[in-house]
Order: C-alpha cells, then sequence, then structure tokens
C-alpha cells in the first residue's frame, strides 16, 4: 500500500501592503526568489492592507481547496504592532479547519546585516571606506520598546564590524525612542567627525516612509537601496519557515 506523502505546510507571506505600486512589486519579486529557492514549496502572498489578495482571503480559498496546515510569515522587521495584534487577530479569524503558525519576524539576523552592507557597496562604498564612514540605520520608525530596543542593538552590533560610528534614526518622528531623524543623524555624524556619511535604509521595499527616508538623506554621500528581494532575504524566509513548522511551536490560538 503505497501512502499519499506528507505535503508541507504552505507558506504565507503576510506583507503590510501600500498604495504605492512599488511596495507589491517588490513583495511578489522577493516571493518569486523564494519560490525559485524551494521548488516543492507552496508559496502564497496576503496584504494586511492597500493590496490584494488580503490575508483573510488567501487563508479562505487555501481552506476551501482542502488545505490544512499554513505557516503565516510576517514580512516584518520587527516585532512591533502588525507582528503582536494585527496579524494574530487576522489569523484567529481564519477558517477554523486550517491549523495556523505563525512564524517570527525577520529581524534581527547576520543575514539583513549582509544585505544592509552589501547595499552600501553596490551604492559606491568599498570595505576600505568602513573606518572614515558613518552610517544612518534608518528605519521607518515604532512606539513598541521592543522594536526600538532592537533597531538600537543592530547599530551597535553593525558598528562593531568597523564602520566610524552608526546611528540609529527613525522616517517618522512619532517615537519614544529618543532617535532623530534621518537629516539629523546625518548631521549628527558630520559632527562627529566622520568624513564620509551614507544612509542605509532599514526597510524591505519602496513606499511612503523609505521615500521620507530618502529625503532626509539629501545631505549625506551615499544612499543606499532598500533590502528589496534580496537572496539573503529568501534565505531567512526560509529559515523562519523552517523554524515555524516544527512541532514545538504551538498553533496560533491553540
Amino acid at each position: 500500500m503505497h501512502r499519499k506523502p506528507v505535503q508541507p505546510p504552505v507558506l504565507v507571506v503576510v506583507a503590510h501592503g501600500s498604495r504605492d505600486p512599488r511596495h507589491a512589486a517588490t513583495v511578489h519579486a522577493l516571493v518569486r526568489r523564494l519560490r525559485s529557492s524551494r521548488p516543492g514549496l507552496r508559496v502564497e502572498t496576503g496584504f494586511l492592507d492597500f493590496n490584494i489578495p488580503s490575508v483573510h482571503g488567501v487563508l479562505e480559498s487555501l481552506a476551501a481547496e482542502g488545505v490544512r496546515d499554513v505557516v503565516a510569515l510576517p514580512l516584518l522587521l520587527t516585532r512591533a504592532f502588525h507582528a503582536k495584534a494585527d496579524i494574530p487577530a487576522v489569523l484567529r479569524d481564519a477558517p477554523a479547519r486550517l491549523r495556523i503558525r505563525q512564524a517570527e519576524v525577520l529581524g534581527p539576523s547576520p543575514l539583513l546585516l549582509s544585505v544592509l552592507e552589501r547595499r552600501l557597496y553596490e551604492a559606491g562604498l568599498t570595505p576600505a571606506d568602513k573606518s572614515s564612514t558613518g552610517v544612518v540605520l534608518a528605519s521607518a520608525g515604532s512606539t513598541d520598546p521592543e522594536a526600538i530596543a532592537v533597531i538600537a542593538e543592530i547599530a551597535r552590533e553593525w558598528r562593531r564590524t568597523g564602520w566610524c560610528a552608526v546611528r540609529p534614526a527613525f522616517a517618522s518622528g512619532s517615537s519614544p525612542s529618543g532617535f532623530p531623524r534621518t537629516g539629523d543623524a546625518v548631521r549628527e555624524l558630520r559632527e562627529l567627525g566622520c568624513s564620509r556619511v551614507a544612509v542605509a535604509p532599514y526597510v524591505l521595499a519602496p513606499g511612503f516612509l523609505p521615500d521620507r527616508i530618502a529625503r532626509g538623506a539629501a545631505g549625506a554621500d551615499v544612499l543606499a537601496d532598500v533590502l528589496g528581494p534580496a537572496p539573503e532575504v529568501a534565505r531567512l524566509l526560509l529559515q523562519r519557515y523552517d523554524a515555524a513548522r516544527t512541532p514545538a511551536l504551538a498553533a496560533v490560538g491553540a
């Protein structure tokens, strides 16, 4: 008697969504890279807002097909409000037949630091520039203490790799973090004496806040690109998926 092979859980990449079409295009490019990295894995994409298909719609469709197991992977760099509240709420409203595990967010990870550094080199810097270059680690912003602490620790860790200085900054100003805006961080690094200042956006895809980061980088010497559909990001998605599908993690709502 031949047993039907056990299918791995479907991976549902949960993206925030944006009115900016570049955001969804970048998410889809990342998912295409993910599928090519593991051809046997079914990967679907759902958006929390602005874009289609919605996360709820994707889960409804999977349940209607008879899918049983799903890993929902937040396309987020920090564990803030969306990861702690929005996504769990959507998953709780999913069809009851689905067993869903929510994977961890992407950051922090050495793979993301690798992409940040590579983007700076692609923008014109070289490893020989590190000791004389100050870097602004520019993220979207958050009021969540855990997310703020993670960004601060990433900046400290990256500084230890040899940069003149690394200063965290937020694109949005409504935060208790004490982090400056991007433009203010650029000026601080100039005053610190760094010969060169670079801005490294710690964001996954283009959009409103990344554009604000770019405007704040007007006084910098180098502006790197967003993380985008980098192979390191695709590899990290698979790592988070593999960790979430292990039996040790309880299903959402269980």
